[in-house]
């Protein structure tokens, strides 16, 4: 019986509970504005990454290295986007 458990799925929903709160304290607390966004983007890539690991299995398959591959390719070209955005809008850099 202990094998049919879902033991990691039960652990990640618990470990995603404990950053939710961890992200609800922000505002609880009444941290500075830096100390929250870090604490709020610390918590919300930790979760998006358990999220993608124990319940959306990525791991799991024989593709598991191009699955990531993907993910890191998607990341990085949104991570350019949004630079490339700010230094044309914001920064002013021609």
């Amino acid at each position: 019986m202990g094998e049919l458990f879902p033991r990691g799925q039960v652990m990640g929903f618990i470990f995603s509970l404990v950053l939710t709160a961890v992200a609800m304290l922000v505002y609880f607390m009444d941290m500075s504005f830096t100390t929250g966004m870090t604490v709020l983007l610390v918590t919300a890539f930790i979760q998006a990454g358990l999220q993608l690991v124990v319940f959306m299995h990525a791991g799991e398959t024989k593709d598991k290295y191009d699955i990531y591959a993907n993910i890191v390719y998607g990341v990085l070209m949104a991570l350019a986007v949004v630079f490339g955005t700010l230094l044309l809008m914001i920064w002013d850099v021609v």
